[in-house]
Parts: structure tokens; sequence; C-alpha cells
């Protein structure tokens, strides 16, 4: 291994080999951000089109909680 071309030729070939790895792994690591940057949009939505429960829906959630106490109440023993 004393001839300088071939320890030229070997050294070009490892950074070659290693510029590709490299090469992989960011566009690896692009496509994981993109992947989780739509679960996140999936799940959470557009910020900006967050709306507010319509009022049926607030109305029977009211009334859940009404049941709620009740039913917390009797557990107690507290008369209503």
């Amino acid at each position: 291994m004393t001839d300088p071309t071939l320890a030229i030729t070997m050294a070009a070939t490892a950074l070659a080999g290693l510029a590709m790895l490299t090469y992989a792994m960011l566009n690896g690591w692009r496509g994981w951000l993109a992947l989780k940057q739509q679960e996140l949009q999936q799940h959470f939505g557009d910020p900006a089109a967050l709306t507010l429960p319509n009022a049926s829906a607030r109305i029977e959630i009211a009334d859940l909680k009404e049941r709620i106490r009740k039913l917390e109440a009797i557990a107690a023993g507290v008369d209503l």
C-alpha cells in the first residue's frame, strides 16, 4: 500500500461514499419531518379554521354537566 495513487483513490472513494450516505440521511430526515408536520396538521387542523362549537353542542354539554352534578350530589347523600 505504498502506492500514493491507490491511497488517493481509496480516500476519494471513502469520501464519496460518506457524501452519498450523508445525502441519503438528510433526505430521510427531511421526509420524516414532513411526515410529522402532516400528522400534526391532520390532528390539530388549521389554527385559523378553529371555531366555537355550535349552540346545540354547548347546550348538550351544559346538560351533561348538570346531570353529573346531580349524580355526584346523590352519591354524596345530599338532597337537592
